[in-house]
């Protein structure tokens, strides 16, 4: 168990954030910064520069503050689709943006090469959401690096590459190679044979436990920060795992058939089956994959573009759907929405989630605010129990994530899931908390779960409706 304070960085894709937490898993401080994309040479990517420097000085607010147990712990958490290379102590290429869209050509020549679903747990992915078609591409856009020579880079996860940051130390990490990566094979637990075909597997650096310490502070990071030389640095992980390791905290989870609906720019939905499950089942086709969790163990898991998807529809800062004082307003709104028929049709995010090739659109689009909200949250919903539904959720369901609070939300999929017990926990801290619990796995979350009550209304003749109405192209 940790003796110090800890703190946790999560680098997801729209947001960085930093919290200081007590050993106990008391909140004691939080930064939040907006991700941007920056552009190099023509292409997007991530700001791995404006966001080392952000973090340098929030570490420098936390080193200043008096605490009753000093910092000794960082434990890094990122998302899933980034990798970085790393040559003669520096970045060997500014790391791409997984949105950053990949010649056709080149992809298709990947795509040529890419191991079957069933080996990987991978689905093909647009752009560079499988990061094994970034390495790919990087082979060509810096031969250097993929070549034998002091320019070879080692390779590591976006989590990892903050490990080093902060330590010097390099080293993989199994939740984030085995994130639809292209380069893991679940089942084996090992480097997939695509990866091993190009020479990835050579170059990634050791894989380590998630909560193994890499290292203490490098002496330029303890001087730049203020913080204790001493501190250690543990190897971190994928941000949607550290929401599955929080969530098994809970006593109303521990040994059952369970499912975490980790909502974000992404809505992810892992499966904690009580018995073993066919991964044959997945359909790759409609976003469906196997995650791999801290323990190396495949996860069955759907995902789609929730939270960009309601961003897109609201027209907003996401927040205004799950606002607190909003709630009640968006909640009155719904009878009207079923009653009219009002509906949003799948897919703003072509190409992604268990619906990727249907045509967006309006049914009965109303002029009032509330209600295009509250639409807004009932295509989300209606979308995550498709997703639900691929994985063969049931049982329990905890939503965690800044869309928990979302009411309209939550309630509707309650209602479209009468046979699963839904919940909610805290909103904001489950990925941090998941994180803790590398650490001290016996940490239990403050708090108890909520029961999500079933929204009113047909909400089975409106899904129903919704199903009908969506269309596919030819």
């Amino acid at each position: 168990m940790a003796r110090g304070s800890i703190i946790v960085i999560d680098l997801g894709k729209t947001l960085s954030k930093v919290s200081l937490w007590r050993p106990d898993g008391t909140l004691l401080d939080r930064k939040v910064r907006p991700n941007a994309p920056v552009e190099i040479d023509d292409l997007r990517r991530l700001d791995a520069k404006g966001i080392g420097d952000w973090l340098l000085a929030t570490l420098r607010e936390f080193a200043a503050l008096p605490l009753d147990a000093a910092i000794d712990t960082i434990v890094p958490v990122g998302h899933g689709a980034g990798v970085v290379g790393l040559a003669q102590g520096a970045l060997a290429f500014p790391p791409l943006d997984y949105e950053q869209a990949i010649p056709a050509d080149v992809m298709n020549a990947y795509r040529a090469q890419r191991d079957a679903f069933a080996l990987t747990g991978s689905p093909a992915l647009p752009d560079g959401l499988n990061f094994g078609s970034q390495l790919f591409w990087l082979e060509q856009l810096y031969p250097a690096a993929f070549a034998a020579g002091p320019a070879r880079a080692t390779l590591m996860p976006w989590a990892q590459y903050w490990a080093w940051f902060l330590t010097g130390i390099a080293n993989s990490e199994v939740t984030s190679l085995g994130c639809h990566s292209d380069v893991w094979s679940p089942a084996q637990g090992t480097f997939s044979p695509l990866a091993v075909r190009r020479g990835w597997a050579d170059q990634f650096a050791p894989v380590v436990p998630a909560g193994a310490v890499v290292g203490r502070l490098s002496p330029r990071i303890a001087r730049a920060t203020g913080l204790p030389a001493t501190v250690q640095v543990r190897a971190g992980l994928h941000d949607s795992n550290a929401a599955l390791m929080a969530a098994r905290g809970f006593d109303q989870l521990a040994g059952q058939d369970a499912t975490i609906l980790s909502t974000g720019t992404w809505f992810i939905a892992m499966r904690l089956p009580a018995e073993p499950v066919d991964l044959a089942m997945l359909p790759e086709a409609r976003d469906c994959l196997v995650n791999v969790d801290v323990f190396g163990q495949p996860v069955p898991s759907a995902r789609f573009m929730g939270g960009r998807e309601i961003e897109s529809l609201i027209e907003i800062d996401t927040r205004r759907v799950d606002i607190k004082p909003d709630q009640p307003a968006l909640l009155a709104a719904v009878p009207a929405v079923l009653a009219r028929g009002t509906m949003i049709l799948p897919t703003l995010c072509q190409g992604f989630g268990p619906l990727p090739y249907g045509r967006f659109g309006w049914i009965e689009r109303p002029d009032d605010w509330y209600k295009r909200r509250a639409a807004a949250c009932l295509y989300a919903a209606l979308v995550a129990d498709v997703s639900l539904g691929l994985i063969g959720a049931k049982g329990r369901l905890l939503v965690e994530g800044r869309f928990a609070e979302a009411e309209v939300f939550v309630r509707a999929l309650a209602a479209l899931r009468p046979d699963v017990a839904v919940y909610t926990a805290n909103a904001h801290n489950d990925v941090s908390f998941g994180a803790l619990r590398l650490i001290d796995p016996a940490l239990k979350p403050q708090g108890e779960l909520v029961p999500v009550a079933p929204l009113e209304g047909d909400i089975a003749a409106y899904r129903a409706a919704w199903h009908a109405a969506i269309t596919v192209p030819a």
